[in-house]
């Protein structure tokens, strides 16, 4: 990986990661059209730089981290179950992450879900606008389990979710945020833990480390942006456009595949 890919694949991060189009999905898919999809760093570039869109989180709600003990339970509640099903499915997760094809099917499958998503819910009005309670944060930490298929998106995933327990968009989507930063940060740990475990011994070099440092900037300024723009999008326009986007590059990703165009299936 050269300073250039870091870069891209930095701002696909950032852009990408809490929009329901599938940050990892689109990583795939970017990583393999530049060749180092199969390279043992690219995989754990992808998973660090997480860390920088954690970041923008923290900084831009960092009023509401403070704001109660109760926020930090609600949110322990929500990830134990990707604690669970991570552990147990995690070789079955990674084997996917090399497949564009899933990636596109999963990528067109959720549009037409976001295509209908308003029309479900439209009768289920919302009934709060601040967070969820325990129960409602369980369900919404189930939702999420539904993303480590790679091309559903986390952060579609736990949207849905919170509208199914009768959120706002707006609330849904913030909660989606603040669960990122638990589930992010453990998947790097966890990352990093069987990257040491399979190279014992490795370093990380000055040039992997500058990587990693470049990449977790960009994808830092990048998220913060994306963060702002998408929830003033959301609130006025809803989802409708993430399908049709999402439904264009799943369809545009299973031809890329099927007819061999630097895409494996």
């Amino acid at each position: 990986m050269n300073i250039i890919q870091a870069i891209i694949l930095g701002i696909v991060q950032g852009i990408t990661e809490f929009l329901p189009v599938s940050s990892t999905g689109h990583m795939v898919i970017v990583s393999s059209v530049m060749k180092i999809s199969h390279e043992d760093f690219t995989k754990l570039y992808e998973v660090v730089i997480q860390l920088g869109s954690i970041l923008s989180v923290v900084v831009l709600y960092w009023k509401r981290f403070f704001q109660s003990v109760d926020f930090y339970f609600k949110l322990i509640v929500a990830f134990i179950p990707a604690v669970i099903f991570g552990l147990l499915f995690s070789k079955q997760i990674d084997n996917l992450l090399e497949k564009p094809l899933v990636v596109g099917i999963s990528l067109l499958l959720g549009g037409i879900v976001f295509l209908f998503i308003e029309k479900w819910f439209k009768a289920e009005k919302a009934t709060n606008d601040d967070s969820p309670n325990y129960n409602s944060a369980l369900k919404i930490g189930f939702f999420q389990c539904l993303a480590m298929v790679p091309g559903v998106s986390r952060s579609a995933a736990t949207i849905i979710g919170g509208l199914s327990q009768r959120l706002t968009r707006k609330a849904a989507a913030e909660f989606s945020f603040f669960l990122a930063v638990p589930t992010m940060f453990a998947a790097t740990a966890k990352k990093l833990y069987d990257y040491y475990k399979m190279h014992p011994g490795t370093q990380l070099n000055g040039h992997e480390i500058k990587l990693l440092a470049i990449g977790n900037v960009v994808a830092f300024v990048v998220a913060m942006i994306a963060i702002r723009t998408f929830i003033n999008f959301l609130t006025k326009h809803g989802f409708k456009v993430f399908g049709y986007y999402r439904i264009f590059a799943g369809i545009l990703i299973i031809i890329l595949v099927i007819v061999g165009f630097g895409l494996n299936m």
